[in-house]
């Protein structure tokens, strides 16, 4: 086989991790093709915006745990040994109440919060808080090691990671998917011989994918100096059905997240001023080393952010097809699941490009 042009679509997390992946083989000629970059904010890059961590949120028994778990080694990897990359490991504890089970988030977070979820094996030190250790209204709770990650170190990481294989990257918008295989599109001049879509919340529009059941869930968070003892879930709020209530602190200076909320069908990109104090006030409220056992006035804020989460009604979307003769690779729609099944959605649709252009897949 000689040498295959490859152009990823799209620098989020899927699109990165995805080129990162490819690069390593010497035979693909990547060059990466976006509209935002690493070191860009904008309300459709949702990548930057994200916690990011590693709590898993998918069905025992489905493709996206399977996604999941073939992440962790990496994550536990690039924590482990690879400092640079902005990953490290942090106490976590996931707390349940009974009371949010028809809530928005809890239906979100339902495998996570049950007590014998799947990835408990994953976990050296995977156990059940007694109930003497929970505070009133808790009625189950884990605890384990997992990671959180710096979104502003990690993404210019992979970028790195890839350009360092020797890909090239360049920023491209695109109406139709099929114009990413044009001629002068690859660095090579030569018309592209496959396509990776990683283009998240804009595969709803973008021509020749159009895909009508990708949605944004909109997440709100403020990021702030303090930090915490350990990264935190809750199974919902009383504050609504579609609020949440996390903490993690981002590796290597990154800030203490605050989170935070899930608005499916909310394009809203600037936040919302109570709904943050309502973040602040629960947050504080569940974890008081914050400010020293004081209010959110001791907070340190750096900055209120908004995201969109590009959620896929059936979740990820990885298959192959051919558009206009080309072939095409999706990976896009993982919602909030984005970095916490990364490789594993990743090395997913590598195997698809291998068995596109070969017809040998990596088994």
């Amino acid at each position: 086989m000689g040498d295959k042009n490859i152009v990823v679509v799209g620098a989020g997390v899927a699109g990165l991790t995805t080129a990162y992946l490819l690069s390593k083989n010497p035979r693909y000629k990547i060059t990466i093709a976006a509209k935002h970059m690493p070191g860009d904010y904008d309300i459709e890059y949702a990548s930057p915006w994200a916690g990011a961590n590693y709590m898993p949120v998918s069905v025992r028994g489905t493709p996206a745990q399977e996604w999941d778990k073939n992440t962790w080694p990496t994550f536990f990897d690039l924590a482990k040994n690879h400092p640079e990359a902005g990953v490290h490991f942090q106490r976590t504890e996931i707390h349940n109440r009974k009371k949010d089970i028809s809530s928005a988030t809890a239906a979100w977070f339902a495998e996570l919060v049950s007590p014998n979820p799947w990835f408990s094996t994953l976990f050296d030190d995977f156990r059940e808080i007694p109930k003497s250790e929970l505070k009133e209204g808790i009625d189950n709770a884990t605890c384990f090691t997992s990671v959180c990650i710096n979104t502003a170190i990690y993404l210019p990481w992979l970028l790195s990671q890839s350009l360092k294989n020797g890909a090239i990257v360049k920023r491209a918008v695109f109406k139709h998917i099929a114009d990413a295989a044009a001629p002068g599109v690859h660095s090579s001049g030569c018309p592209a011989d496959l396509v990776v879509n990683c283009t998240g919340l804009s595969a709803s529009k973008l021509g020749g994918v159009e895909d009508k059941t990708v949605v944004p869930a909109r997440g709100q968070i403020v990021v702030v100096r303090n930090s915490a003892p350990a990264m935190v879930g809750t199974s919902g709020t009383d504050d609504g059905s579609d609020e949440a209530c996390y903490i993690m602190t981002r590796a290597a200076g990154g800030g203490t997240i605050l989170g935070g909320c899930y608005q499916k069908g909310n394009w809203e990109s600037q936040p919302d001023p109570s709904l943050a104090i309502r973040i602040m006030k629960r947050c504080v409220e569940i974890c008081p080393e914050l400010t020293g056992g004081k209010g959110i006035e001791h907070l340190d804020i750096i900055r209120h952010g908004v995201g969109l989460r590009p959620v896929r009604e059936g979740g990820t979307r990885i298959e192959k097809e051919k558009i206009n003769g080309v072939w095409t690779v999706h990976n896009y729609g993982a919602g909030g699941a984005g970095y916490q099944s990364s490789y594993g959605c990743s090395q997913a649709a590598v195997d698809l490009i291998d068995d596109a252009l070969t017809g040998k897949a990596r088994l």
